[in-house]
């Protein structure tokens, strides 16, 4: 088994154990204990680790994406230990892209996801979360199904906006019961009041990508209306004005 592992979560949980009068040596060793743990958990005889690097395209798309933690102070050595990952664990950054999505192209039959990160639950196949030390599967239709409750529920913690006064609870009754993703999208694009333009948006943000520039615009085979075709066709054209599309 191969492990791939969220770094983004790895340098920043570890760097924010340590105050400025620590060493960040110390950082350093908690990371690398971190990552053991989670190899001799996970039984797995090999391990890549993913950060989140430069151009994310989804502030392109959405120029709100994360504008919430812009006043946010990060832990004092996060940097420092970005730069061990890169330096001492191989870990590979991305470019126009986010952590979550090359883990989310990386993912197979040989490989388990290591993250705490909710948002990859979309994303099928085995997962690890170190915290909870829990391993379990994540099947393609629940996979679907957690896409589409974060569509009504929203991400706030990334600055987006679902459906108002839809929670984790409501979007389950609406979602949890369904098999068929044609009747999972018309579900909640009748819960946005069929706006298109900010139903693309959400989902071309919240979806984790499956192969390279694979957007929920380019990568779903669903019966859409009009206004929603339009809008899909013309995300599409605006990141390959990017070059960032498949």
């Amino acid at each position: 088994m191969h492990a791939n592992i969220d770094a983004d979560l790895v340098a920043y949980r570890c760097a924010a154990t340590v105050t400025e009068d620590m060493e960040q040596d110390i950082a350093f060793y908690r990371m690398d204990v971190l990552i053991q743990q989670i190899l001799e958990a996970t039984d797995a005889v090999s391990y890549t680790l993913y950060l989140t690097g430069k151009n994310n395209f989804r502030k392109k798309i959405n120029p709100e994406y994360k504008a919430n933690r812009k006043d946010t102070v990060p832990p004092i050595y996060l940097q420092e230990c970005r730069k061990y990952l890169v330096d001492n664990h191989s870990a590979v950054v991305s470019d126009g892209c986010e952590a979550d999505d090359m883990l989310g192209i990386v993912q197979g039959s040989e490989t388990i996801l290591c993250s705490l990160d909710k948002d990859l639950r979309m994303i099928s196949g085995t997962h690890y979360n170190w915290v909870k030390v829990e391993c379990d599967y994540v099947n393609q239709q629940d996979a679907l199904r957690h896409f589409y409750k974060q569509m009504l529920i929203g991400d706030k913690s990334d600055n987006i906006f679902g459906v108002d006064k839809i929670g984790p609870v409501k979007a389950g009754k609406l979602i949890d019961p369904l098999d068929d993703e044609q009747d999972m999208f018309d579900v909640v694009y009748s819960k946005y009041n069929n706006d298109a333009k900010r139903f693309v948006m959400n989902a071309n943000c919240l979806w984790i990508w499956r192969k390279e520039g694979e957007l929920w615009a380019n990568r779903q085979d669903l019966i859409l209306p009009d206004e929603c075709k339009q809008e899909v066709e013309a995300s599409l054209n605006f990141m390959k004005s990017l070059n960032q599309t498949t």
